[in-house]
């Protein structure tokens, strides 16, 4: 698979998400639970209502109790993401346990899984810059300064998928080598996080 199979899956989420337009909609993965595939949808999908529960927080009538119910699914969603990072990472891990690395090879300053991370992130950007850029309510001017940053984000995401092609042909080459770090999140553990702890 290539960066470009991996944006086709982003591009399919938020369409099927877009489909019903919920965030309490049903989730349902249409790739086997072994496949890197199955990684990559879900973690869009995560994503994208994740996206939405953001929109809806900023809501300025939201009801207070709402908002801190919201805020509290965004907490997990965004450990879910992090999960799903590291499940993504492992996955390149085990792909690659026996390559053998050269001597001269070099680690990346981000693993495949936080580049690709920022790829299907890329593509909610370009798909909701492209509904404001042809939105019929919006103004001339709002769409032509709209059509601009799309314009951007299309170019950032060749550029992206380009890099992520590079940096897994690399690994697999032996040309550099990966590691997965616990992103060891402190604020929800209740032996941790100091405020957490004193209510115990």
């Amino acid at each position: 698979m290539k960066a470009s199979d991996y944006n086709k899956i982003f591009d399919s989420v938020i369409g099927t998400y877009h489909v019903v337009d919920s965030v309490d909609q049903p989730f349902e993965n249409m790739y086997d639970s072994a496949t890197l595939e199955h990684l990559l949808y879900r973690k869009c999908w995560i994503d994208t209502v994740q996206w939405h529960f953001e929109d809806i927080i900023r809501l300025p009538d939201i009801n207070p109790v709402e908002a801190l119910e919201l805020k509290r699914k965004i907490d997990a969603s965004n450990q879910d993401r992090t999960d799903m990072v590291e499940y993504i990472d492992s996955y390149f891990l085990k792909k690659y346990e026996n390559v053998v690395e050269k001597q001269s090879a070099t680690i990346n300053s981000e693993s495949p899984a936080w580049a690709i991370d920022r790829l299907s992130i890329l593509a909610l950007k370009i798909y909701h810059m492209r509904e404001e850029a042809t939105r019929e309510s919006a103004s001339e001017e709002h769409k032509t300064a709209c059509q601009a940053k799309l314009n951007i984000l299309l170019e950032q995401r060749i550029d992206l998928s380009t890099a992520i092609d590079d940096l897994i042909n690399d690994i697999e080459s032996g040309d550099k080598y990966m590691k997965v770090y616990k992103q060891m999140k402190m604020y929800n553990d209740d032996e941790l996080n100091p405020m957490l702890r004193a209510k115990k």
